[in-house]
């Protein structure tokens, strides 16, 4: 058999189930953590955020294959990084360089997918404690039908809808009180029909820092976005506070599940 007939490996996942494959894009600088490394390369108990950000993903059975979008002169130190740490056999990887801006990059994780992924999930770097079921339910959900999904919780505090100041430090003003039962925080990872997905970076055309949303893109079609439950720890770490609270969590997990 030549390799241009040899079926694909992820024409189908565990049990014969439509293949799964996870986009991470991590090629952005993270500057609200302050100066050193990227923001996935920062270590949270001793390991690489981004490796946290692969295991929760690689700890779903659905999921074959993680494709990991690194700063375009760092796809060798990430993948050295991804060699060096444990990951289910399970689970493939590949890193591939990324682009100026998170929407170029996730439009450059998904052109590196192979034949026969049905499923895409895009992923936070910074969200490294996702845990497993909220993974499973994003996967559930596209293979029940949607072709959109993301992850959110209820707002625990209300929000006010503000006139931008035109100069820094001015007062805002309050133009609008959304209600607040209506409004959701939104997660990672998000799930996707694989074409939906690939329209929807090749007819949205976005300018500036592009999307930083990909289910906003699948919106922008006109397509539907369902949403399933999130969870707490599925938080984004952009601050140094959060890292503290990252830390934290990995330690109740340790005393109380042996993580």
């Amino acid at each position: 058999m030549t390799d241009e007939t040899r079926p694909s490996p992820y024409a189908s996942g565990v049990g014969g189930a439509p293949s799964t494959a996870v986009v991470i894009p991590a090629a952005g600088r993270g500057v609200r953590l302050g100066p050193g490394a990227p923001k996935a390369l920062r270590a949270l108990n001793g390991t690489p955020i981004l490796i946290h950000a692969v295991r929760a993903m690689a700890a779903s059975r659905a999921v074959s294959l993680v494709v990991v979008v690194a700063p375009s002169d760092g796809a060798a130190e990430v993948k050295n990084l991804l060699d060096t740490h444990a990951l289910p056999e399970r689970t493939d990887y590949l890193v591939v360089p990324g682009g100026d801006t998170r929407q170029e990059s996730v439009r450059l994780g998904l052109e590196a997918l192979p034949e026969g992924i049905t499923t895409v999930l895009v992923h936070d770097a910074a969200r490294p404690l996702v845990p497993v079921d909220v993974v499973d339910a994003v996967i559930e959900a596209v293979r029940d039908g949607a072709v959109a999904v993301v992850p959110a919780l209820p707002l625990a505090d209300t929000v006010k809808e503000v006139e931008p100041a035109e100069k820094k430090g001015e007062a805002e003003q309050v133009v609008a009180t959304p209600e607040r039962s209506r409004l959701r925080a939104v997660q990672t990872p998000q799930g996707f029909d694989h074409d939906t997905l690939v329209n929807a970076h090749a007819t949205v055309a976005l300018t500036g820092d592009g999307a930083t949303d990909d289910a906003g893109m699948v919106e922008r079609l006109g397509a539907p976005v369902v949403v399933v439950p999130g969870h707490e720890e599925a938080f984004k770490v952009t601050r140094p506070l959060d890292l503290v609270l990252a830390e934290a969590v990995l330690a109740r997990r340790r005393a109380n599940d042996g993580f």
